[in-house]
């Protein structure tokens, strides 16, 4: 799998002159219809009174209390994360949009590693694995969904610096120890692109990503951050979401 042409070729040439930022692709598109159905709460609305209940029967066990029905995740969740572990931006994100967000500085704990394209899901996974595993030594929780920050890419692959949030960086921080450190997510002023599919799709989306840089005429940073709003299983879990974030000048 040779993935992410697009990435490689925004570090070689795409910082383009300064111009204004623009509107969401959405707005060139239909937006994707809205569901009006009731919520189950108003379709099956909980009884205001209840029956007497009846003597009980020694002679008889009696019965199970009933089980509670479980809510579904509210729509949207898997692409803001879990209340535990959020995204950067509240809001998810939808394929085809641009959204123009401002980026928290969170601290972070972060591992930098090298990877060639076709390895890069599995190295990610390992890089993730180890920033949790040292957390959990240091009696730390990650909070926030993990991060790549792409530092430089070429044909053949790419460095990155793997981050997962923490609530606050130890003080006073830990000798590093494989590799781990203690710094801050990337922020600022950022366009939003949210990739929704396989990882080995996520080429389309730079794709879009650098047409509309080039059309907008936008200047962006020389590194791009991807964040995982759901786990980085392989790469062709179709149900990934990708928070990809282009840093403006």
């Amino acid at each position: 799998m040779i993935r992410l042409r697009p990435l490689a070729a925004l570090f070689v040439g795409l910082v383009l002159a300064a111009g204004p930022l623009a509107g969401p692709l959405a707005a060139q598109q239909p937006a994707p219809p809205t569901s009006t159905a009731p919520s189950p709460a108003q379709t099956n609305p909980l009884p205001t009174t209840t029956a007497p209940n009846p003597a009980p029967d020694p002679g008889k066990s009696p019965a199970p209390a009933p089980e509670q029905a479980v809510a579904p995740p509210p729509a949207g969740q898997n692409a803001v994360g879990t209340p535990a572990r959020p995204t950067l931006i509240d809001k998810p994100g939808e394929p085809g949009d641009v959204d123009e967000v401002t980026l928290p500085a969170k601290p972070a704990a972060i591992v930098s590693g090298k990877t060639k394209w076709e390895e890069a899901v599995p190295n990610l996974k390992q890089a993730f694995a180890r920033i949790e595993a040292d957390l959990a030594k240091l009696g730390m929780a990650p909070a926030g969904r993990p991060l790549a920050v792409f530092t430089r890419t070429d044909d053949d692959g790419f460095e990155f610096e793997a981050m997962i949030p923490v609530a606050a960086a130890p003080n006073p921080a830990p000798a590093e120890t494989d590799g781990l450190r203690f710094g801050t997510t990337p922020s600022g002023k950022a366009l939003r692109f949210a990739h929704k599919g396989s990882y080995e799709s996520i080429d389309g989306t730079y794709e879009t990503l650098t047409a509309y840089l080039d059309a907008k005429d936008i200047v962006v940073q020389d590194r791009f951050v991807e964040e995982y709003a759901t786990d980085l299983k392989d790469g062709t879990d179709d149900n990934l979401d990708v928070n990809i974030y282009a840093l403006v000048k």
